[in-house]
């Protein structure tokens, strides 16, 4: 292998491991966390909620269908750097705009192959969230692993501000025609809602506009009066990157608008409506990242395969009076999802957007639109 190919990823326990580079050239660094989904690195590589973190993936076989420029969920790469035992070198899928590992290069997205992933997630697994460095320009295992213990972790970081939109706007795009889902054609007249882009996907847009509502996107900072001002039906709290607690603003905004809107909250959005009203949240050990968690619905006690990506949870035991539980994650029994039992209220942790991932949850768009509409009467 010529120098020029060489790549080194290490972990601030010491671990230094050395592979192929497999995207652009350089050195990143943030948590590592490691993913189970088997297909959708595309839209993983583009969910602002990897903003801070370097990707793992544990499916040994990645970029085999290349990149379809259709699939992004965002505008551009937010993961760190990325981490494969293996990547395919030619795409197969007629939808394909690119080669995964020219997509990686395009993007600045530095990148590591023929590692041993297996070993990096049982590491992960056991010792819990760990820091790393990926480089292809440090062969020094020393002086990498200092890299990695100098790194900013997730903890304390209000990332949300750093990937949010600049400036409001609307988004009117429903569905592509050949995008599978469960979400039935809405009737009746369209809701107005406010949604606040923490690090927002496009396939939760899309969920919502397909749903008849009218979205005006604002940034994570925008105070409730700015949002109160636009008169809307409803609001909706997205996912993003980074501690739910360190995000200020956006909890000062809430907590001005939990009794004057009805809201919904997803992933980031769930925690910070979680912890305006009363809740704690914490770090995981290791989080939830990928396409295949099992989690129960209390009220139909309907088991559904969800979408994961947070390193940050709500504590069950914090829960206030107010707030009933609603999902509950089979694996680890942390809590998926919250309402209020008196006001409009409610959030889930998982993505029901899916995208990557399955699309058992999308009746919560619908679930939205109902309890919104109930309050017209």
């Amino acid at each position: 292998m010529s120098e020029s190919q060489r790549a080194w990823i290490a972990v601030e326990n010491g671990v230094v491991l050395e592979g192929r580079a497999a995207g652009a050239e350089g050195e990143a660094s943030g948590d590592i966390v490691f993913n189970t989904a088997m297909t959708g690195y595309h839209e993983i590589l583009t969910d602002p909620s990897y903003a801070g973190q370097v990707v793992l993936m544990t499916y040994p076989l990645i970029g085999n269908y290349g990149v379809a420029e259709e699939d992004a969920e965002s505008a551009r790469a937010w993961a760190e750097a990325f981490v494969m035992r293996e990547m395919a070198t030619r795409p197969s899928s007629f939808r394909a705009d690119s080669s995964l590992r020219d997509w990686l290069v395009e993007r600045g997205v530095v990148a590591i192959e023929g590692v041993d992933t297996r070993r990096l997630t049982r590491m992960t697994r056991t010792e819990g969230s760990l820091r790393c460095v990926v480089s292809t320009e440090d062969g020094d295992a020393d002086s990498l692993v200092a890299k990695a213990r100098a790194s900013r972790s997730t903890d304390g970081r209000d990332l949300a501000s750093e990937v949010t939109c600049g400036g409001a706007y609307t988004w009117e795009s429903d569905f592509d025609a050949s995008y599978p889902h469960r979400l039935g054609e809405a009737s009746g007249e369209r809701i107005s809602c406010v949604a606040y882009d923490f690090g927002l996907k496009r396939n939760i847009l899309r969920s919502l506009v397909h749903s008849r509502f009218d979205v005006t996107v604002v940034p994570a900072h925008t105070p409730a009066d700015e949002v109160l001002a636009r008169d809307p039906e409803a609001v909706f709290l997205s996912n993003g990157p980074g501690d739910p607690s360190a995000v200020t603003p956006a909890i000062d905004a809430v907590a001005n608008l939990v009794d004057r809107v009805p809201i919904f909250g997803i992933c980031l959005g769930h925690q910070i409506l979680s912890i305006v009203l009363g809740a704690r949240t914490a770090k995981m050990p290791f989080g939830h990242h990928g396409a295949n968690h099992p989690v129960r619905d209390i009220q139909t006690g309907k088991v559904e395969i969800t979408s994961q990506n947070h390193s940050f949870a709500v504590e069950l035991e914090s829960l206030p009076d107010e707030l009933e539980l609603t999902h509950l994650n089979l694996n680890d029994g942390t809590v998926e999802g919250v309402r209020h039992k008196r006001l409009p209220v409610f959030s889930v942790q998982y993505h029901p957007e899916a995208a990557p991932g399955p699309i058992d949850s999308a009746y919560l768009f619908e679930r939205f639109r109902d309890l919104v509409e109930a309050q017209r009467v």
